[in-house]
């Protein structure tokens, strides 16, 4: 197809947060700015300063220079696209395939399952991570497990199942990952980018403390007053204590972000 063709075809990504979020990114930067995202009511991204789903709380966001705007009603989407922007859509049964008839979709939940899209849902329907097989609920998965095939295309079969241990970041997994220990409201008056210490109380949940287990820098947290179930992530140390790492996109999710623009071009650009 020319490339002219590509620049208009229209892209609805399912989920807003980081890793949909570096998607979007990567695309809008490639000239391929017609994009929806669909979210849900209530989202909860920890890494919330490069997520465009803080557009359902916020209005508008920015992530290295790209806005995202949120919006009520279809009829505004061409509006947002003509004023260089991502729309941001709450919809979480993703009624929008059915009135926008997409060109392109991308699960980018990173929901572990498939929560519903088909591979008859668009003419290139990609997704991320494990729960969905290649040829059979999609046309192409990416693999977002980190190692040595992160960001690989798989157009026959699936990613590697889930390993329930976070990424290494300077040498820590599942240290660095804040999880609630409770059922209840997220307390706290910490602010992403914080300088934390190993013992130091991040919030609360209910009457149980949220402590942190390593040295570094709070390089995501969900927003305060979230109601939160036990076990659930939200929040992340970073011990590299980068705070510019706070408010960028991170390796992983350009990794994966390129794999979605190759996925696109192999398809469209021949």
């Amino acid at each position: 197809m020319p490339a002219r063709a590509l620049k208009g075809r229209v892209i609805l990504i399912k989920g807003a947060g980081e890793m949909a979020t570096g998607v979007a990114c990567r695309l809008f930067g490639a000239n391929l700015r017609r994009i929806l995202m669909l979210e849900t009511v209530s989202p909860l991204a920890v890494r919330r300063q490069v997520s465009f789903c803080e557009a359902v709380h916020e209005g508008m966001v920015t992530v290295e220079g790209i806005e995202a705007t949120l919006i009520n009603e279809e009829d505004q989407l061409r509006q947002v696209w003509q004023e260089q922007q991502i729309a941001v859509r709450v919809d979480p049964q993703a009624e929008s395939i059915k009135q926008l008839k997409p060109d392109i979709i991308i699960d980018a939940t990173l929901a572990k399952r498939n929560l519903g899209i088909s591979i008859n849902d668009a003419p290139l329907v990609i997704g991320l991570g494990p729960g969905f097989e290649a040829g059979k609920d999609c046309h192409i998965v990416i693999e977002t497990n980190r190692g040595h095939d992160l960001g690989r295309l798989i157009r026959s079969g699936k990613a590697e199942a889930n390993t329930g241990i976070p990424g290494n970041i300077g040498g820590y997994t599942k240290e660095r990952v804040l999880r609630s220990p409770d059922v209840g409201l997220f307390v706290t008056e910490r602010q992403i980018g914080d300088q934390v210490q190993q013992g130091n109380v991040i919030g609360q949940v209910g009457d149980t403390p949220v402590l942190a287990s390593i040295d570094g820098i709070l390089r995501g947290l969900i927003r305060p007053d979230s109601n939160v179930s036990q076990g659930l992530k939200i929040g992340d140390i970073d011990p590299r204590g980068n705070k510019r790492y706070c408010n960028t996109i991170s390796e992983k999710a350009r990794s994966i972000s390129g794999a979605v623009l190759e996925a696109v071009l192999s398809q469209y650009n021949q």
